[in-house]
This record gives structure tokens, C-alpha cells and sequence, in this order.
């Protein structure tokens, strides 16, 4: 099959985020996507084992599901950002306002001037975050389905300090969670807020006062907690819009309660980004404010 992808070009005229209509994302396709280093415990054992081809199909696949109940908007690959296809790592965006990363490892670094140039050209205002304060947008930091109160996390990659800058950007409260897994690396691989206030979550990702303020602030009948099987296909890396939930392969069990939850469940063939370490949520950078009311598939 053919590997290339024609990029459009998004108009000058783009809405920034509080005027958009409809849920909206920023996606970069795989042109150079290869595991080319080992910066988390995924790429480990995967370098140069990467299906060019297949890693295109999978990426078209959530492209194309996605815009069928979103707008989806498109940033140029670069040569020399093998993980610019992970761009919800890039930045945390709402109200018009896009925190953009300072990452930690230095081969990922050279991404956030492209994203901040196309974040700048549509009319976003930046929060730059300092260079030793580390911090990889939404792969360690997310609103509440409501985009009240924000959830970060620190351990392998972003640090706690991180939080509250974060955080001052839109001048809302912050729960911190300390990661202790290093499989988990990241807050999106195994913790995701959902519609009408359940949250996804792996608790053997978390230490003891962070599932204890997970538990306090979501109740029981609210939390759905996946086994670590379903944590290691990226489950909890999963988009949520409206009722829909947009995530890899997982168990039978956790789809019945998701679906008893009230939710749809479209499962996507992920296997050449899980190898990198990410999952649908970091395929997708979200542009446009929570709560998100549409994405009920029929």
C-alpha cells in the first residue's frame, strides 16, 4: 500500500478554541514515524521493529473513525521527529490557550516548534513552560470531563513541580498522582476521565495516596478500573466524545462495562504505536473545550 498522505493545509480563518463547533483534534501522520531509541519501557526491545506500512493503516484507521463525529485537523510531519506522531504529548489546549510541552528527552525536543508555530498561526495563546520544569502536555496532564480541575501526574517524565504551572494557565485546581510503574510512564496510559464524571483507570499504576485520592473523588459506581492486561494493551489511552470511546483491542469484560456504563466502545488496531508506547489518546491532540456533548455512534 501506498505510505505517503497528502496534508491540507488548515485555513487562516480557524476558529480558535472557544469558538469551535464541534469536538476538534490535531493529528500528524507517521511520514517518519520509526523506533529509533528507547525513551520509555514500550520502545525497549521494539527499536527498528517498527511495520512502516502497517503503522500508516492503523494511523488512517483512527484518522478516519475520528472524523466521522469530529474535525480533525492536520500538522506536517518533520524529518528528525520520529514520536511527532504522538502529539498529545505536544501540549494540554483549552480556552484558546495551548500549554506546550518541555520535554524531557532530548530527541523528542525538537517538536514543540513546530506545534508552537501551528498552534501560533491559528491564533492560540501560548503558556510556555520552562525548559528544566518537564512536562508532555496531555500525556501527563488532563481536565475533568466538565474542564474544571485538572489531573497530572509525575514520575518517569514529567515532574510535580510542573503541576501547578500548569495548572495557573487557566487558573483552575490540580489532583497530583505519583506514578510508580515505569510502565506507565505516562498519566494517559493508565488514567482517563469520561463523560458524566467515571474515569477510567489501572490502580497498580498509581501509589497508595494517589488511588486514595482517585477513590475519594470518584465514587465507586463511577470508577472502572482494567486489569493490568488490558492497562498493557492502552486501554486507559483512550479519546472520549460524548459516549463514545475510542481505544485499542481490549477484554470482553471491560467492553460489557464500559457498554453498561452507557458507553460505545470502538476498538482500533493500535500495535505499531503501543510498540512507541502510546495509544489513541496520544495519536490526537485535543483543540476544542470540554465538556465534549457529541460522538454517540449510531
Amino acid at each position: 500500500m501506498s505510505t505517503s498522505i497528502t496534508v491540507t493545509p488548515v485555513a487562516d480563518s480557524f476558529l480558535a478554541s472557544p469558538q469551535l463547533k464541534r469536538p476538534t483534534f490535531l493529528m500528524c501522520p507517521p511520514e517518519f514515524y520509526n523506533l529509533e531509541y528507547a525513551i520509555n519501557p514500550w520502545m525497549a526491545g521494539n527499536v527498528h521493529n517498527t511495520n512502516r506500512d502497517l503503522a500508516f493503516a492503523q494511523w488512517k484507521g483512527i484518522h478516519n473513525v475520528l472524523r466521522g463525529v469530529a474535525d480533525v485537523r492536520l500538522l506536517h510531519p518533520e524529518a528528525g521527529c520520529p514520536d511527532m506522531v504522538f502529539l498529545g504529548h505536544g501540549a494540554l489546549v483549552h480556552h484558546g490557550i495551548a500549554a506546550v510541552s518541555s520535554f524531557s528527552p532530548a530527541q523528542r525536543q525538537a517538536e514543540s516548534k513546530y506545534l508552537r508555530q501551528w498552534l501560533i498561526g491559528q491564533g492560540f495563546l501560548l503558556w510556555d513552560t520552562p525548559q528544566q520544569t518537564a512536562f508532555e502536555g496531555e500525556g501527563d496532564v488532563t481536565f475533568n470531563a466538565e474542564g474544571t480541575e485538572l489531573w497530572a501526574a509525575h514520575g518517569v517524565r514529567t515532574c510535580r513541580g510542573a503541576h501547578h504551572h500548569v495548572a495557573d494557565a487557566w487558573n483552575v485546581p490540580v489532583h497530583s498522582l505519583h506514578l510508580v510503574d515505569p510502565r506507565f510512564y505516562h498519566l494517559d496510559t493508565c488514567f482517563t476521565p469520561l463523560t458524566d464524571g467515571y474515569v477510567l483507570y489501572y490502580p497498580g499504576a498509581f501509589d497508595s495516596a494517589s488511588r486514595a485520592e482517585i477513590e475519594q473523588q470518584f465514587p465507586a459506581e463511577k470508577r472502572i478500573a482494567v486489569s493490568e492486561a488490558d492497562a498493557t494493551r492502552m486501554a486507559c489511552c483512550a479519546l472520549n466524545i460524548g459516549r463514545s470511546i475510542f481505544t485499542g483491542e481490549v477484554s470482553k469484560d471491560l467492553a460489557k462495562r464500559l457498554f453498561d456504563a452507557g458507553f460505545d466502545v470502538v476498538q482500533l488496531e493500535l500495535s505499531e504505536f503501543i510498540k512507541g508506547g502510546g495509544g489513541a489518546k496520544s495519536l490526537a491532540l485535543r483543540l476544542s473545550d470540554l465538556p465534549f456533548t457529541h460522538g454517540k455512534l449510531s
